[in-house]
């Protein structure tokens, strides 16, 4: 980290004449905030599974809540896949869950309505 931070300080001094320690712990700083958005890394890894995906596009196509025994049925892996699938799914902020009595209900998030529309438009390019 300090040799990158001393080939920081060479490069701020060339580009701005002259460089003092607040100069370069300032861009630090502005670097570091740069690379914060790795919580998207999450909803594309969510997604990158053919169950997942396959999951949030019934639910975004369902315009509501759907129980998880119709989930199951639209679903080729056991329950247990299925429960992990949907974990992952609300982990990620694509689908909220609700419970009522001895059944979970699922529906898609604004994020992931909004995820599948873009998707949605690059297939048709």
């Amino acid at each position: 980290m300090a040799q990158s931070a001393d080939r920081l300080g060479r490069y701020l001094e060339d580009e701005l004449g002259s460089c003092r320690d607040e100069d370069v712990q300032q861009r630090l700083e502005e670097l570091e905030s740069l690379g914060g958005g790795l919580q998207g890394l999450d909803v594309l890894s969510a997604l990158a599974n053919e169950t997942r995906y396959r999951l949030v596009r019934a639910l975004v196509a369902a315009d509501g809540e759907l129980c998880v025994c119709e989930l199951n049925h639209l679903s080729d892996v056991s329950e247990s896949g299925l429960s992990h699938a949907l974990s992952t799914l609300t982990d990620a902020g694509l689908v909220a869950s609700r419970t009522d009595g001895r059944w979970k209900h699922y529906r898609a998030t604004t994020r992931a309505v909004a995820l599948v529309t873009v998707l949605d438009g690059t297939i048709d390019e």
